[in-house]
């Protein structure tokens, strides 16, 4: 009894230290999946000479002890035992305690043998775990005939840093890794003007802090909403984009948002972010985790809103159509939403580029394993 619950405590410390639960603020029992083979390679070394039934009991209590401690943790800090991930995690230290046990019983005329198996099963198991939850995270792609999203951005998004036009043009840009994102998800066209870029019909429209539209293009964005359409505006009231480029020039972002007509125009107002707000401030938004910073608060909204995160993320709809208001456009910096190693979607500390993925396209941005993050706290 005591070694199961040993064992099962230590599975569940790492996947709060060393499996990201901890540093990324989620509960995640899928998270402990990579880092199940030492557990249980200490626990077959310690019954090493007990009978097999008895390293079955204890395995199997360890397996249940693990359950209760991480659906209980899911439930406190979450309020979901996360069902699937909690399958994944207990059929996966099944499978290890069994590989283990079968390693630690081996009797090799070569002693380094075994001692070798269980370094390969540490490293491979690790590795493979990984994979694993690398894929079963991953968000879906539109499909290939979806409508392109179009989107429109005062963001430095697409860059070169070269000086001259002549060595931009020969260099080439640069993404940004927000954009490299979309463009992953689906079909996106890039514009500098919507006035001669009408949206693609059944397509979305993302403006993201843009330079001050002529008036011909906010009638364009409205006419598009309240004809059906569907759109995701970021507007910041000041904007803490980092600037490449010197104070004052026109590459950089706007400091603050220029869609005040449109807003106005709504019956939207945005207010400037409290001054004491200096970290990035997660919320939870219609079922996914944003990380927002400095965003600013929606005091003034129609009546057909609803709204998340104190006000600072608002959901409307406008004639025929719907529009996502959110008062922040730094949660498309990268440093707020990228995963902690590249390509590893378990790993990533906010659902920021899903859930405009989900907006933009339909069934883009879904993924078999969804984080379980730790409830936030009261903007």
């Amino acid at each position: 009894m005591l070694r199961a619950f040993i064992i099962a405590a230590t599975i569940a410390a790492l996947a709060w230290v060393a499996g990201g639960q901890a540093l990324l603020g989620r509960i995640d029992p899928a998270l402990a999946v990579p880092l199940l083979a030492p557990p249980m390679l200490l626990l077959a070394w310690w019954q090493r000479g007990e009978p097999v039934a008895m390293r079955r009991r204890a395995c199997l209590l360890t397996l249940a002890l693990l359950a209760i401690t991480q659906a209980s943790l899911g439930i406190m800090l979450a309020g979901s035992a996360a069902g699937l991930q909690l399958l994944l995690a207990i059929v996966s230290a099944g499978i290890a305690a069994w590989l283990a046990d079968r390693i630690v019983q081996w009797r090799s005329r070569f002693k380094l043998l075994p001692w070798l198996a269980g370094f390969l099963l540490v490293a491979g198991w690790f590795g493979a775990g990984h994979a694993l939850l690398a894929a079963l995270y991953r968000p879906a792609s539109a499909s290939a005939d979806a409508p392109a999203a179009t989107m429109l951005t005062g963001l430095p998004l697409r860059w070169s840093a070269s000086p001259s036009i002549a060595a931009m043009i020969a260099e080439g840009t640069n993404d940004d890794p927000a954009l490299a994102r979309l463009i992953a998800a689906g079909p996106i066209s890039l514009v500098d003007s919507l006035a001669d870029h009408v949206p693609s019909p059944g397509g979305a429209l993302l403006i993201a802090h843009p330079r001050a539209l002529a008036p011909q293009e906010l009638v364009a964005i409205d006419a598009f909403v309240r004809g059906g359409g569907r759109a995701v505006i970021l507007a910041d009231a000041l904007s803490g984009w980092p600037a490449r480029h010197p104070l004052g020039d026109p590459r950089n972002a706007p400091v603050t948002s220029l869609l005040t007509p449109l807003l106005d125009h709504w019956g939207v107002t945005l207010a400037a972010a409290p001054a004491q707000e200096s970290m990035a401030l997660p919320v939870d938004v219609d079922g996914a985790r944003l990380r927002l910073f400095s965003a600013g608060r929606l005091d003034r909204l129609p009546q057909a809103c609803r709204v998340y995160a104190d006000r600072r993320v608002a959901h409307c709809r406008i004639g025929q159509g719907e529009v996502w208001l959110v008062g922040d456009a730094d949660l498309l910096f990268a440093p707020l939403w990228r995963p902690l190693v590249p390509g590893a979607h378990h790993l990533r500390q906010a659902d920021t580029m899903e859930w405009l993925s989900v907006r933009l396209w339909r069934g883009a941005g879904n993924s078999f394993l969804h984080p379980l993050w730790i409830r936030a706290r009261a903007a």
